[in-house]
Parts: C-alpha cells; sequence; structure tokens
C-alpha cells in the first residue's frame, strides 16, 4: 500500500464510463450484452477449435489464442466496468488495481503477436503452400505462442511494478473505468518521465512489429493472389485473409489513436470511448468476423447444434 503525509492509500476509485444517472441503466443494459456475446463467441471459439479435428491446423490454433486473449483481457475490464453503474462509488483496492492493470497489459500485448503470427501463417499458406505443414509444424506455432506469452508477461510486470513503486499524492480518482497505467500517471507525484518513456518505447515497438509483420505479409500475399490464373482461386486465397486483415486494422488503429498521440492531445474522455471500442467492442466482433466468414467454423457449429436438437428431440 502506497503511503503518503502517514495516511496509507489503500484503494482508488474509478470514474466509470459516465456520471450522468439517466445513462446509467442503460449503458449498463448495453455493456453486458456485449460483454456476454464477448464471453459466449470467444469461449465458444475455444471449445470448438479444440474439439474439432476439422481446426486442428495451424490457423486454428492461432485463433484459439486469440480468442483465450480477447477472453482475457475483456474479462480483465468488463465485470469491474459493470460494476461502477450499479454503485455509486466503484472502488478497487490497490492490489487489485496494480493486479488489473498487470494482466490487462499482458493480454493485450499477446494479442499484438498473436495477430502478428496469423499473419505470418497466412503468407506461408498462401505463398509456400507446398512447405507449409513443414514451416508451420506443431512445435512453430507452440513457440510463436510461447514467446509472446512471456514477453508479455515481462512487460506487464515491469510497467506494473515501476508505476506502483512510484509515490501517489493521496488523490486516488482514477479518471478511467479500470486501472490503466495512463490514467494512474496523473495521480502520481514522483518524476514520470522514465514510466512514461518505458511504456512509449515498448508500445512504439509492439505497433511496429505488428505493422510490420502485417504489411510485409500481406503485400507478399497480394503479389502471390495477382499471379494466380484461376480467378476462382484468387478468391479462396483472399477470403481466408480478409477476416484476420479486418480484426488486424481495427486493433491496431484504436491502439495507435490511444497511446501514440502526443500527452498534451491526450483527453480522458476520448480515451474512455477508444479503450471502450478495443477492451469490450474488438473482443466481441473477432469471433463475429471469423465465425460468418470461415466455411469449418459455420460447418463445425452447424454439426454440434444438430447433435444437441438430436438429443433433446
Amino acid at each position: 500500500m502506497e503511503k503518503h503525509n502517514g495516511t496509507v492509500l489503500s484503494e482508488f476509485i474509478l470514474m466509470g464510463i459516465t456520471d450522468r444517472p439517466e445513462l446509467q441503466a442503460p449503458l449498463f443494459g448495453l455493456f453486458l450484452v456485449i460483454y456476454m456475446i464477448s464471453v459466449v463467441g470467444n469461449l465458444g471459439m475455444v471449445i470448438l477449435t479444440t474439439v474439432d479435428s476439422r481446426l486442428q491446423t495451424p490457423m486454428y490454433f492461432f485463433l484459439k489464442h486469440l480468442s483465450l486473449t480477447d477472453l482475457g483481457y475483456s474479462t480483465t475490464v468488463g465485470p469491474k466496468m459493470l460494476v461502477s453503474f450499479a454503485v455509486d462509488e466503484n472502488t478497487i483496492s490497490y492490489y487489485f488495481c496494480a493486479t488489473q492493470g498487470a494482466f490487462y497489459i499482458m493480454f493485450i500485448i499477446s494479442e499484438f503477436f498473436i495477430l502478428s503470427a496469423m499473419s505470418y501463417d497466412r503468407y506461408v499458406a498462401i505463398c509456400n503452400p507446398l512447405l507449409y505443414t513443414v514451416i508451420m509444424s506443431q512445435r512453430a506455432c507452440q513457440v510463436l505462442v510461447a514467446v509472446p506469452y512471456l514477453y508479455s508477461t515481462f512487460v506487464s510486470l515491469l510497467v506494473t511494478i515501476k508505476v506502483f513503486n512510484l509515490s501517489f499524492c493521496g488523490y486516488n480518482v482514477v479518471s478511467h473505468f479500470y486501472c490503466d497505467c495512463l490514467a494512474l500517471l496523473s495521480l502520481l507525484c514522483s518524476d514520470t518521465q522514465d514510466i512514461e518513456l518505458i511504456i512509449m518505447i515498448f508500445s512504439v515497438f509492439n505497433l511496429i512489429s505488428l505493422l510490420l509483420v502485417v504489411l510485409v505479409s500481406y503485400l507478399c500475399i497480394l503479389v502471390a493472389i495477382l499471379r494466380m490464373n484461376s480467378t476462382g482461386g484468387r478468391h479462396k486465397a483472399w477470403s481466408t485473409c480478409g477476416s484476420h486483415l479486418t480484426v488486424a486494422t481495427v486493433f491496431c488503429g484504436t491502439l495507435l489513436f490511444m497511446y501514440l498521440q502526443p500527452k498534451s492531445r491526450h483527453s480522458f474522455d476520448t480515451d474512455k470511448v477508444t479503450s471502450i471500442f478495443y477492451t469490450l467492442s474488438i473482443p466481441m466482433l473477432n469471433p463475429l468476423f471469423y465465425s460468418l466468414r470461415n466455411k469449418d467454423v459455420k460447418y463445425t457449429v452447424h454439426k454440434i447444434w444438430k447433435k444437441i436438437c438430436n438429443i433433446f428431440s
């Protein structure tokens, strides 16, 4: 716990999304529906890609971990945000705030590199189809997932420990609906230049890494597709990439806006809206993108639904 002038800072107050009473109930209902769709969609995707033999491929292996990270950071933020609509003062303990911030950073960074791995997987599948099973072996896929988890855990611990080892001024109201590191920086009395630099360096590295891998992979994919003689082959190749490219573009765009704008232009109200989009909306949309545009997933869902209907008929 943080001590300040002989007092102990044991908790923070999360301001939530809005303080307007007339919006509390409608927003609670809206975000509860969004969160439940996100949980059902991502948990369903994890289950489908685990139990169905048709979905035991590298592409669905990465999709399973994308769903796990989506489920992870939406659950880290969502339930506590929903509480803010039901109570007058939404408090969070000092240590739970640190824990929430650490898990949030870990899952968000993991998503960066899982999206990168999915781009590389699509590049290999379309540009080197004969070597696909060799390059994207089970071991290679496991490494491409394990390394991001280890790296994201390191970064989340580094940032969280640095922030919570600095001195808070005693003012404990966080202008956000979760313990975001940028919102917490405004509560610090200590010099924050070092931690701001660390956050900026890792943010730039993560975003540039994702953008480079996605851009290079899809440029190579585009060249390979244009060289195909068959129109049907072109459509099939591009259709396998459309969902992932949409997800990566939306995810990158919101985080570029959030973390790489100058500090002087930061508005907590704007940050809240942006945060809502990528902490709740994107985890809800990702399973929809992949299920609605994917024949294998739709086939598996239909097959399981028929089995359920036969059991209860």
